[in-house]
Parts: structure tokens; C-alpha cells; sequence
């Protein structure tokens, strides 16, 4: 298995410190880049994409809802056509700031509640789907591995969009498929068994669920977070473990 290393950046704000990024850029292939919704603001965005250019990283946009206040991790109500045009919005903008350092944006993956609710709803995924696919020019989606991702394929393919299947190093997986909510004991991974995780989804291609399953998902890049102090730590060892 063939996997590609991402974490979510640029998620400081004003005064605000969030994640470690000049300790975690030089380790990854692709960085999710906050586009001032959930976190960020256009200083921020700008020296993390200098910092991706200067790494040679791949750049994707990682939109969220706007929630400041609550980083993103709270579901908003929103109709389609707001949905769609705040997922537009964040994307044109680091878009645009990116071209302006001779970089080109590649793809896009939602952040927090909008991440979560694009893989719970099929609505929700349906309206993030177009809107990506309604771009002016090709994107890639970066969504969740889970058990439906033959049928996640198939609503892409339906609409031309190309998707990365997404495993995660750090988080614990619930029986079906997706994460175990932060707010649950043993959530977020310390380091011995986000190595372990690791090791067996490369070897294997299979995760251990929080009751003692054991899931195959496919999976075409792997995510660690920034804020996870384990995770910055293991980045290396786990850059090593999938290659």
C-alpha cells in the first residue's frame, strides 16, 4: 500500500498559536491548508503556504464552517446554495493567495463538523461534491476512508470528481467506520499506538476498531494532526513505517 502523508496547518489566528507547522512541514507530502473560516486569517495563510513552497508540499484547502469561536467543530444548518458558496468562497481564497507564490492548489479537504457531517449526511456530501466539482478548474476530494467507499466512488464518479481515500494515524475507529468521537476515552492515539495503527494499515491494510474489529478500508493518504503533540513527535517514524 502506497500512501502519501498529510496534516492539517495553518490553523493559527492573530496572537493565537495552534500546531507546530515548521516542525511537521518538512515530514509530509501534503498539507491541508485552514482558509480563515475555522481558523487562520490571510497573514497565516500566507506563510504557510511560503512554508509548503519552500518543502515542496502538495497544497489542498481545508475549509470549515464559520465558527471561529467553536474551530469549526460545530455543525452549522445551512441550505445547499450557502453551503456551496461558503465551501467556493474558501476555496477561491487560498486559491488565489496560493497562484500569487507560483503554487497551484490540488485538492480539497473539508475540516471538523463539515468533514464529519459530509460523511454521516449524503446530502451534505452530495452539495460538497458539487461544489468542488462546479470549481473552475479539476479538484480532488480527500474524504474519509470507511466501509461505503465503493459507493463514495460511485457518487463521484458520477459527477467526473476524482477522491484520495483518507486514513487517520492518530484517531481510534469506532465499529463502523468512523472515528470515535473526541469527547470518548482513548479518541486521539498516544504514540505506541498510533505507530501500531500505522504498521498494520501499511502491512495489512486494516485498522483495529475500539472494540476489537477489524476493519479494511482503502486508503490513498494517511492524516497526522499538528495539535497532537504525540503525533508531531512520531511523524518521523511514521514517515519511515510508509515508505
Amino acid at each position: 500500500m502506497s500512501l502519501r502523508l498529510n496534516c492539517d496547518l495553518g490553523e493559527s489566528f492573530g496572537s493565537w498559536k495552534m500546531g507546530l507547522d515548521e516542525a511537521v512541514m518538512p515530514h509530509i507530502d501534503q498539507a491541508n491548508i485552514a482558509c480563515g473560516f475555522h481558523a487562520g486569517d490571510p497573514l497565516v495563510l500566507q506563510k504557510t503556504l511560503a512554508l509548503a513552497k519552500a518543502n515542496n508540499v502538495t497544497i489542498g484547502a481545508h475549509p470549515g464552517y464559520p465558527d471561529l469561536v467553536g474551530f469549526g467543530r460545530r455543525s452549522i444548518k445551512a441550505t445547499a446554495a450557502e453551503l456551496k458558496a461558503v465551501v467556493h468562497y474558501q476555496i477561491a481564497a487560498i486559491d488565489g493567495m496560493a497562484q500569487t507564490q507560483g503554487l497551484t492548489l490540488t485538492y480539497v479537504k473539508p475540516h471538523g463538523a463539515m468533514y464529519n457531517d459530509m460523511m454521516a449526511d449524503s446530502a451534505v456530501r452530495a452539495t460538497i461534491m458539487q461544489a468542488i466539482s462546479e470549481y473552475h478548474r479539476p479538484l480532488v476530494l480527500m474524504l474519509q476512508s470507511t466501509p461505503q467507499a465503493d459507493l463514495h466512488l460511485q457518487e463521484a464518479d458520477s459527477i467526473g470528481l476524482e477522491l484520495w481515500f483518507e486514513i487517520f494515524a492518530d484517531r481510534c475507529y469506532d465499529d463502523d467506520g468512523k472515528l470515535l468521537a473526541r469527547t470518548q476515552p482513548g479518541a486521539v492515539h498516544n504514540k505506541e499506538k498510533m505507530l501500531a495503527q500505522v504498521k498494520q494499515l501499511k502491512e495489512q491494510g486494516t485498522v483495529t476498531t475500539v472494540s476489537g474489529h477489524i476493519l479494511t478500508l482503502r486508503a490513498d493518504t494517511l492524516c497526522v494532526h499538528g495539535d497532537n503533540m504525540d503525533g508531531v513527535n512520531a511523524i518521523q517514524e511514521i514517515r519511515g513505517l510508509i515508505r
